[in-house]
């Protein structure tokens, strides 16, 4: 019997361009540094400048090059801005993370609209225009490619905190991610996922943390007892953006210590 390729070798990303969006902390600061320690470039975008800058200098201490742009993925003008930015830096872009987004907690009968539809605005009108910025660049480049749409557990059950704006946002990401797919991974060779954390320690969640009975009711409801780390998401996301998943779209994957099971 012929042996197998080496499988470890297949999540390597050497030679690709990589642009992850909301890269200025939590999980897209850390999703940069894991994406170029497998062999990407690396073009990030976030609204705060100067912890964006500090990313950009740990990624370039891994060998790899990098350029930060400033981004509001509300603006479409923005994200245009940052895919060009890493076209003409970097080459490519072959990989998008959709990581940008935000949140709070309201209850639906008092929530303000027009804070729900900026956090909509931003969570998923973002996302569709740096997929269509980014698609566009793939297409034309004709390399094909792959794009992570950074969903959540929220956008597939309840939670524990009302956040009914934040979870259509979710929702809607998912719904993106499969009409994507279908469009994109036949004709133009990108596929696109969704990589759904549940609760990860980050930022945003740290409110939770902090509450020992809101920390205790979310924990009630994950099979493994406990909420996750950002690395414990690495494996997912450079599943779905390296030729390990060269047979993977439309699919959105859940690392939630089983959350999502109920």
């Amino acid at each position: 019997m012929t042996a197998p390729p080496d499988p470890l070798a297949a999540f390597r990303l050497d030679g690709r361009t990589a642009v992850v969006t909301g890269a200025s902390s939590g999980l897209g600061a850390r999703f940069a540094l894991v994406l170029a320690a497998a062999g990407a470039d690396v073009a990030i975008g976030a609204r705060r400048t100067t912890e964006l800058e500090e990313v950009a200098r740990s990624v370039r201490a891994l060998g790899r090059r990098c350029v930060a742009v400033r981004t509001d993925v509300a603006q479409a003008e923005d994200c245009r801005a940052l895919v060009e930015a890493a076209r003409q830096e970097l080459g490519g872009p072959d990989i998008l993370v959709n990581n940008a987004g935000t949140g709070y907690a309201a209850r639906a009968e008092n929530d303000d609209p027009a804070r729900a539809a900026g956090l909509l605005q931003t969570n998923l009108v973002g996302a569709l225009q740096m997929c269509q910025a980014a698609g566009r660049a793939m297409i034309e480049g004709g390399r094909g490619g792959a794009v992570v749409n950074v969903a959540s557990a929220l956008g597939l059950t309840a939670g524990t905190v009302p956040q009914a704006a934040y979870s259509a946002s979710k929702a809607g990401l998912l719904g993106l991610t499969r009409d994507l797919a279908q469009q994109w991974s036949g004709r133009h060779g990108i596929r696109v996922n969704a990589l759904a954390p549940g609760y990860v320690e980050t930022e945003m969640t740290a409110p939770l943390v902090a509450s020992e009975n809101a920390l205790t009711r979310a924990v009630e409801r994950i099979p493994m007892g406990r909420i996750g780390t950002v690395d414990e998401l690495a494996g997912a996301l450079l599943l779905l953006t390296s030729p390990a998943g060269s047979y993977i779209t439309g699919s959105t994957l859940c690392v939630d210590g089983g959350w999502t099971m109920h």
